[in-house]
């Protein structure tokens, strides 16, 4: 099976299918869709709109690095012949100043190709014809491997950050460079071979390994992600004492080595990442505080996963897309198991891809109202973007640095669209 199937073999279902129970409205997959490969694929077309996320809200203007990540005692865990397992992950960080460093691309070229031609209109279903938008010229105001700034104290909180199932890395740019420019190190991760697309530095592009078995996939995808988790914060361990892995086949940012703070690690993410972030935190007491946005804590059966039985001794913040959801039974059975702090908020007016870049980047497609509303519901976006930076940015505030959490125990008049469930 090749990756130019015609569209209407590929659009068959939607996105809600492979994961109705485990993770709320995660993608569309079926078997039309491409198999998993190491491939290339060409750019966008020229004549494509550029598109452009919003510059981040923090003091600091924000650099970006990639990292080539090598697990050399771990096989693939989706392909028995590959003895090694490989992942990608971009560093978000404060820029002491970014004058001579070229723009970060939103994707690179076959990544770009790939999310054009599958992943925005398939496991996305966001109703955008292939060649109407050029991913890889998507402005990002992030610079590429820019001097580091010394955060406060002269050391940077790190924080992860897993995309949904179907979802690349780089779906959650705006969160990211948001964090970064307060003051944070965000290390956005791409799980190899369940990610929709990863480019390699050396342009290959894996893709994703689709499922026979949705429950079983489902449980091994997750399973992965805690150990990638696992992996990735060895190697920032590792990068803090200069013993570096590989930039993208580039030095690493002047500053970067030894500014991270790897004491205390936030997590956060969307869909299934969300969902991971609770997993990685029951099994690694390096993870001090997470946030789950709309992902599910059941499994395809309907059955709780562990960490919704029994809960966890750290912080936890929930946030949810408003109407219907199938969260539920899973968060309410997590609330009711962790005596210590936790929140769940909902965001009025939003959908499921609220919380991603698609706030920013699905009304600049010429869409429908009704295609519009699908993808990221009826409240304006700016206003989404604005409500979501400023309840994570003080959720690590507080949890990570200290900060008075004061919005994260009520309503406020400045943020009337979030809305916290008791």
């Amino acid at each position: 099976m090749t990756n130019q199937l015609p569209r209407e073999r590929r659009r068959v279902t939607p996105r809600r299918a492979l994961a109705a129970c485990a993770v709320a409205a995660l993608c569309t997959l079926t078997a039309a869709l491409p198999a998993a490969a190491d491939t290339r694929a060409a750019p966008a077309p020229s004549s494509a709109q550029p598109l452009s996320l919003p510059a981040p809200s923090g003091r600091y203007r924000v650099g970006e690095v990639n990292l080539h990540l090598v697990d050399h005692s771990r096989p693939d865990p989706w392909h028995a012949g590959k003895v090694r397992h490989e992942l990608m992950a971009s560093v978000y960080y404060p820029a002491a100043h970014t004058a001579g460093h070229p723009p970060a691309p939103y994707m690179l070229p076959a990544a770009a190709a790939h999310f054009d031609d599958v992943t925005a209109d398939g496991y996305l279903d966001l109703h955008v014809p292939a060649g109407r938008a050029d991913w890889a010229r998507t402005v990002t105001h992030v610079t590429r491997s820019a001097p580091v700034a010394a955060g406060r104290g002269g050391r940077l909180p790190v924080v992860l950050y897993s995309p949904g199932l179907g979802e690349p890395r780089t779906w959650g740019t705006t969160l990211a460079a948001d964090l970064a420019g307060r003051g944070y190190a965000v290390v956005t991760v791409d799980n190899t071979y369940e990610s929709p697309e990863v480019e390699f530095p050396d342009g290959s592009l894996a893709t994703l390994a689709l499922p026979s078995d949705h429950d079983a996939f489902v449980r091994k995808a997750l399973d992965v992600r805690v150990a990638d988790t696992g992996f990735v914060l060895d190697q920032l361990q590792e990068l803090n004492s200069g013993r570096n892995p590989d930039a993208d086949g580039q030095p690493l940012p002047k500053g970067l080595v030894g500014a991270l703070d790897v004491t205390e690690v936030g997590m956060f993410g969307h869909s299934m990442g969300g969902t991971a972030a609770a997993l990685a935190m029951d099994a690694d007491h390096r993870i001090s505080a997470g946030i789950d946005m709309d992902g599910n804590l059941t499994n395809l059966d309907g059955s709780l996963m562990p960490v919704a039985r029994h809960g966890l001794d750290r912080p936890f913040l929930f946030m949810g897309k408003d109407g219907t959801t199938d969260t539920g039974p899973g968060w309410q059975a997590f609330r009711a198991h962790t005596p210590g702090w936790n929140r769940q908020l909902t965001l009025l007016g939003s959908e499921h891809s609220s919380f991603t870049d698609a706030e920013a980047l699905v009304p600049q497609l010429r869409l429908r109202p009704c295609e519009r509303a699908h993808d990221i519901g009826t409240i304006d976006p700016a206003t989404a973007i604005r409500t979501n930076e400023a309840y994570v940015s003080a959720y690590f505030d507080h949890w990570l640095r200290g900060g008075s959490g004061r919005l994260l125990e009520g309503p406020s008049p400045r943020y009337p669209d979030m809305v916290f469930v008791k």
